[in-house]
C-alpha cells in the first residue's frame, strides 16, 4: 500500500515538473532579454517537456514514435558538412533584417522584437540571417554558427575586442560624422571608445542603432543627424563571416 502510494506521489511530482517544463518552455521566449541563464532554462525545460511526455505517453506507440526520434532530428542541421558562404547574400539579408526593428523599443539586454538593446540589434538580425542562410542551402556552417552566436552573448565591448573571433577591426576610426566612408560596407560595427555603445552601417551614409537616449531603433544619417553617437570616437569592425576572403 505504502509502495502504491509512493509510486503515486512520484508520478505527480513528475507531472507538475512536466507541466512547469512545458510552461518554461512557452515563456522563456517572451522575453527580450537574452541570457545565458535563460539559455540554460529552456534547454533544461525543452528536455523536461520531451522526457516526460514520452514517460506519460509510452504506451501509445503513436505518440511515442513521434517524439523519440525528436532529438535526433533537431540535430542533424548542426552535423551537415561545412559549406562556404556566400557573403553577398548573407549580407543582403543581415541588412534587411536589421531594417525589420526600426522602432523596436530600447530595452537592455534585449535581442527580439518585443525589446533590444544596442549590441542586441546586430547580434539578433546576423544570427536570423545565419538561420535563414543555413535553412535555404542545408549548410551546418551557417546552423553551427546561429547556435553559438545565440549561447555566446557578446555586448558592444566584446564586439569591439573580437569576442570568440566574431568581429575583426577594419582600421578605420574616428567619429562617424568625420570619418571617410570609403572603404566602410554596409554591416560594418562602429563600436564606441569603451564599448559603451555600437551602431552599424546601412550604406549611403546612414547607420542604424538601438538608441537608448531615443528609446528605440532608428535609421539615421551620419552626415547630417544631430545624434550625439555620430560624435563619439568609434572604431570600425566588421563580421568575420562578412569579411572578404
Amino acid at each position: 500500500m505504502q509502495l502504491l502510494l509512493l509510486k503515486a506521489m512520484h508520478r505527480r511530482l513528475l507531472f507538475i515538473c512536466t507541466i512547469g517544463a512545458c510552461v518554461g518552455l512557452l515563456v522563456i521566449p517572451l522575453s527580450p532579454i537574452n541570457s545565458s541563464r535563460l539559455n540554460y532554462l529552456f534547454i533544461v525545460c525543452a528536455i523536461g517537456t520531451w522526457a516526460g511526455m514520452l514517460f506519460f505517453t509510452w504506451r501509445m506507440k503513436l505518440i511515442r514514435y513521434f517524439l523519440f526520434p525528436i532529438p535526433v532530428l533537431l540535430a542533424i542541421p548542426f552535423c551537415l558538412p561545412n559549406a562556404g558562404i556566400e557573403e553577398k547574400e548573407l549580407r543582403a539579408d543581415y541588412l534587411q533584417r536589421l531594417v525589420k526593428f526600426e522602432g523596436t523599443k530600447y530595452v537592455w539586454g534585449g535581442e527580439s522584437s518585443r525589446g533590444i538593446d544596442c549590441s542586441g540589434l546586430p547580434r539578433r538580425a546576423f544570427r536570423d540571417a545565419l538561420l535563414a542562410y543555413g535553412m535555404k542551402h542545408a549548410n551546418g556552417l551557417a546552423f553551427r554558427a546561429n547556435l553559438e552566436h545565440w549561447w555566446f552573448d557578446a555586448s558592444a565591448t566584446a564586439l569591439g575586442k573580437g569576442y570568440r573571433n566574431y568581429t575583426r577591426p577594419v582600421g578605420i576610426s574616428g567619429t562617424i560624422r568625420t570619418m571617410d566612408y570609403h572603404n566602410l560596407l554596409p554591416g560594418d560595427l562602429a563600436v564606441t571608445t569603451g564599448g559603451g555603445h555600437v551602431l552599424v552601417y546601412m550604406g549611403d551614409e546612414r547607420w542604424i542603432q538601438s538608441d537608448p537616449g531615443i528609446g528605440t531603433v532608428a535609421v539615421l544619417n551620419g552626415r547630417t543627424s544631430s545624434n550625439v553617437w555620430f560624435t563619439f570616437p568609434v572604431a570600425i569592425h566588421r563580421w568575420q563571416m562578412l569579411s572578404h576572403p
